[in-house]
């Protein structure tokens, strides 16, 4: 099986996001399974060439870009045996980050990513790659399966074999545009429709033709799948996903316990396993972080962790509500992530409010996410269409309890402790308000002065496994099925 990933960012060269983490680390697992993998990335000025080795320039390309074509490199280079792909333009990647930067997403995007649609297919050719599927990462791979079909379909080029999945991590980023850039993508204004079409308000929007025209469409788990058919639950898409829905596939993410393991993370104060009676090491890496983070150094007080974009997608609609009722009980919380300035000193104001009960950690930083869910007695995780698989995985392997959003797409990795008390391993809210975020907060802390009760949720939590291995047989199953709907459409 032969699979090219079409992706904007690659967790070893390249992070904004978690796609990072999954646009890495799936592939990898596919080689140990025998799979012929290639990453296709932009270059973007984010990425150090010297992770890469030697780069071969492989192909030198011209691409249609609006009447004219453009020149575009591929260089070819390799991190840790995983082939890489850079699509090199100096002007649209090179200089630039993979979305945008402190000003906000770049204008001309739709261009920059039509043109990366192209060349990953119009570079088969010279790479001398026939990939049986194209993987398809969020919006900014959405128009290869529409230019596939438009550009290579009867034709004798790799590009016209392959079946497509496009697959969605992020509904709410959608990569939506004025609808004059059509002409400049080359897509036939006959295609600004809302069926088996590009439009979706009244513009173009790339995720819209990665939905509409791809052979299958991945969901990030079997529960977010189900969900995109739902009223309301599809941010704008609800209609193509219900035309399409025997083609959605939904795959649960793994994680990668080589990275992620309290047992022999690098990083924590103490290491530590579920076997350890009292769970010692997760007691130290509390105290630590405490120390560190200038809180009071509270055994018994818990701890919550909060980590993403403060923006609705994540939750922060309904947890900036809470902060304040939250932080007027008996707990501690850290922030991290990126957002608007105005958020970010709003939550400052709070910070300051709450002195030694509450940090804010702006941005991302990998070593404070180890370092951060070691310490933690929860994961606040109240994103109502965007919850994060891996992050709440992660989480649950260091001990740190979730409280999530019951219909965000994590059925699939919790169980409700409040429902089965001797298997959960999380705590749902079903109605999306902050008093039902802060009812959710509260049940917990009740279970968390039980330290026995606490004890057995945390160590249920770290046993489970979420490994990649199982998620990338059932990729290939996924593969399978698209390789042979494409040879029959063909």
């Amino acid at each position: 099986m032969k699979i090219a990933f079409a992706t904007p960012e690659l967790k070893t060269l390249v992070r904004r996001t978690q796609l990072a983490e999954i646009a890495e680390q799936l592939p990898r697992t596919l080689i140990e399974l025998g799979a012929d993998v290639r990453v296709f990335l932009p270059h973007s000025r984010d990425i150090d060439t010297s992770a890469l080795g030697p780069l071969e320039e492989s192909a030198l390309l011209r691409i249609r870009d609006g009447k004219t074509r453009t020149p575009v490199t591929i260089r070819t280079g390799y991190v840790d045996g995983l082939t890489v792909h850079l699509i090199d333009h100096g002007q649209l990647f090179r200089t630039r980050h993979p979305y945008g930067d402190e000003n906000g997403p770049y204008a001309d995007n739709w261009r920059r990513y039509a043109i990366f649609a192209r060349t990953v297919l119009e570079g088969f050719g010279p790479l001398a790659f026939t990939p049986d599927v194209i993987h398809c990462m969020d919006w900014t791979a959405g128009l290869i399966p529409l230019i596939q079909k438009l550009e290579y379909k009867g034709r004798d080029h790799p590009a016209s074999k392959p079946g497509t999945l496009f697959a969605i991590q992020n509904l709410a980023m959608q990569g939506s545009f004025e609808r004059e850039v059509l002409p400049k993508i080359g897509i036939p204004h006959e295609y600004f429709r809302s069926v088996e079409g590009v439009e979706l308000g009244a513009r173009v929007n790339y995720l819209k033709a990665g939905a509409e025209f791809a052979t299958a469409v991945g969901a990030s788990s079997p529960s977010k799948a189900r969900q995109y058919v739902q009223a309301d639950r599809g941010d704008g898409l609800e209609e193509t996903f219900r035309r399409r829905e025997n083609d959605i596939i939904g795959v649960q993410s793994g994680i990668d316990y080589r990275t992620w393991d309290p047992s022999v993370d690098p990083l924590l104060a103490q290491t530590y396993t579920p076997e350890d009676g009292e769970l010692a090491g997760k007691k130290k890496c509390k105290a630590a972080l405490q120390e560190t983070m200038k809180l009071e150094v509270a055994p018994r007080t818990p701890l919550l962790a909060i980590i993403g974009r403060f923006d609705a997608d994540s939750g922060f609609d309904i947890l900036a509500e809470s902060l304040t009722p939250m932080l007027e009980r008996n707990v501690e919380i850290v922030l991290m992530g990126p957002g608007p300035p105005e958020i970010i000193e709003r939550l400052h104001t709070i910070e300051q409010t709450f002195a030694g009960r509450c940090r804010v950690v702006e941005g991302y930083d990998v070593t404070t996410a180890h370092t951060l869910l070691a310490a933690a007695d929860m994961l606040l995780l109240p994103g109502h269409y965007h919850a994060t698989n891996a992050l709440c995985a992660i989480s649950m392997r260091y001990g740190a309890v979730p409280i999530a959003y019951a219909f965000s797409g994590l059925e699939d990795t919790l169980i409700d402790v409040t429902e089965t008390p001797k298997k959960g391993t999380g705590i749902l809210f079903e109605r999306y308000d902050p008093e039902a975020l802060v009812d959710a907060l509260d049940r917990g802390r009740a279970i968390y002065k039980k330290a026995a009760d606490w004890k057995a949720i945390g160590k249920r939590c770290m046993g489970e496994d979420f490994s990649w291995a199982e998620s990338g047989r059932e990729y290939l199953k996924a593969y399978r099925k698209i390789s042979k709907l494409a040879k029959a459409k063909r």
